[in-house]
């Protein structure tokens, strides 16, 4: 279970706000760092999305202090890390929120297992958005039997 995860943005608020839109969550600000924000779908997991500004860097702390934050001087553009979520609303209001945005929307089929929708946060960072449908398809390709299935092909 993953409960929470953190990215960085160039406009943390924005894109705070508009996850919290397609999650049906909150966006709130992420007192530990200013100019950071939390995004909470208020569900029983307690899944949570943190927006770091851009040049934000998670470093260790010393000795048996905790994670520093600190800013970087240069960024690349793009990232590695992405996340598939789970949301309760549909393909169409994810692409209006997306179009509305500016920022790319494509509805995507992984290898036959099943659908995702590619929802670029700033045309940077992709977040998978699967609606019920594409969670249940989800779900079944990744059952510990299916699995177990593939993995003895």
């Amino acid at each position: 279970m993953i409960h929470h995860i953190s990215i960085s943005a160039e406009n943390p608020q924005q894109v705070a706000q508009v996850l919290a839109e397609v999650l049906d969550g909150k966006a709130v600000p992420f007192f530990p760092h200013p100019g950071s924000y939390m995004v909470l779908p208020l569900d029983e997991h307690g899944t949570g999305i943190e927006i770091y500004p851009l040049k934000t860097q998670l470093k260790p702390g010393e000795g048996d202090h905790e994670v520093t934050f600190v800013e970087a001087s240069t960024v690349s553009g793009y990232t590695a890390t992405h996340a598939a979520i789970s949301v309760s609303t549909t393909q169409e209001k994810i692409e209006q929120i997306g179009n509305r945005e500016g920022w790319r929307v494509v509805r995507c089929n992984r290898d036959s297992f099943f659908d995702v929708i590619e929802f670029w946060l700033e045309n940077r960072i992709m977040i998978e958005l699967l609606t019920p449908e594409m969670a249940a398809q989800y779900l079944a390709a990744t059952h510990p039997e299916n699995l177990q299935k593939m993995f003895a092909a």
